[in-house]
């Protein structure tokens, strides 16, 4: 890529897509096409074919999805396999046709079996069955990593596909609704922290920048502690989903964009395709290789915020896949480390919320 070179971030607001396009800026890229939801529905196959001819992008980050938690991944496993799969097939046919150089489509580590080995290398895609709560989310994946290695064999394309680990970072959802763990574990624990303190000012502040089911920080006291209740959040306790159990590998987001763009500043489908007749898993882990517990990164979060009440764990939801460690030795072999630990990611994030209110 030149620095003057066209690039189209997809889903440029996001986790992942703010932290690209924030890491382009900062390498002296210049010439962005970018589009919010509003302005483009990549689920609509004519309004991206029109974007596409018009804009003319040479280079594609497809960090654009429908992602959520285990909880919206059990309640909506339609829109998860269809809008995926929608914006998947609008972006990287499009590429294709408008000529774009290269494309780097986005994924998750959510695409290996659930009995997986462990740390779980690109070769096992696709050996066992997946992990019922997220099967549909991690099929569009599949499908879009699959989409690129054939658009690349029977077109000559320079597609490549990455899989992220668990990420974390500025711009994280934190609707108790749809968010993944880390970042509603620190919500929940900073609420409850508020509850226990008494610091209603503090509480209403956060509720008024994000409600929680309709619920600001202006309604009545007593619906407020109701809504939270839901969400296993009360005075002097916190209750999480699970058991606390399942290992969990996280990622900070600033560097997923990163790897991101060294891979598509470094790296071509040439470097990653194996020898034969059969091209498969071509695409790329990316990760620390480091795993920690769910009840060890709650702790964690806890120390950091404060908060001297209780963390309970409910059994009685479901865990999820028990262990999702990602080999990276393809990543490290390409030249690309992750940097920034866990510990202090989780002090970095917290405070950014805090100043997001």
């Amino acid at each position: 890529m030149n620095k003057d070179s066209k690039i189209f971030v997809a889903g440029h607001r996001g986790l992942v897509g703010s932290a690209i396009l924030k890491n382009l800026k900062q390498k002296g890229y210049t010439n962005f096409i970018l589009r919010t939801h509003a302005e483009l529905d990549l689920t609509d196959q004519c309004a991206v074919n029109e974007f596409f001819a018009t804009e003319k992008p040479e280079y594609v980050f497809l960090s654009a999805a429908h992602v959520g938690g285990i909880m919206a991944n059990s309640l909506y496993r339609a829109d998860f396999i269809y809008i995926n799969l929608m914006i998947q097939n609008n972006v990287i046919h499009a590429s294709y046709i408008n000529n774009v150089k290269k494309l780097l489509f986005l994924g998750s580590t959510c695409i290996y079996p659930r009995e997986a080995p462990q740390p779980m290398p690109e070769d096992c895609l696709l050996t066992s069955p997946l992990e019922y709560t997220n099967e549909p989310y991690a099929i569009a994946k599949i499908a879009g990593i699959k989409m690129c290695e054939s658009y690349n064999l029977q077109y000559g394309t320079n597609y490549i596909a990455v899989m992220p680990t668990n990420l974390y970072g500025p711009n994280d959802n934190f609707n108790l609704e749809t968010s993944h763990v880390l970042p509603a574990m620190i919500r929940k624990i900073h609420l409850a922290k508020c509850l226990h303190s008494n610091d209603w000012d503090a509480l209403r502040k956060d509720l008024n920048a994000r409600p929680v089911e309709g619920i600001s920080g202006n309604a009545p006291e007593k619906d407020i502690l109701a809504v939270l209740g839901k969400y296993g959040i009360s005075q002097g306790k916190v209750q999480l989903w699970g058991t606390g159990k399942p290992l969990r590998e996280f990622l900070w987001s600033e560097e997923m964009a990163d790897a991101s763009v060294y891979i598509m500043e470094h790296i071509n489908f040439s470097d990653v395709r194996p020898e034969g007749n059969e091209v498969r898993n071509t695409h790329i882990n990316i990760g620390t290789g480091k795993e920690l517990s769910i009840n060890e990164v709650a702790k964690l979060i806890q120390d950091k915020i404060g908060f001297q009440g209780e963390l309970v764990f409910d059994a009685s939801k479901p865990d999820g896949t028990l262990r999702k460690l990602t080999d990276v030795s393809k990543l490290h072999a390409l030249g690309w480390h992750h940097r920034i630990e866990i510990a202090d990611g989780v002090e970095i994030l917290y405070n950014w919320y805090l100043n997001k209110q």
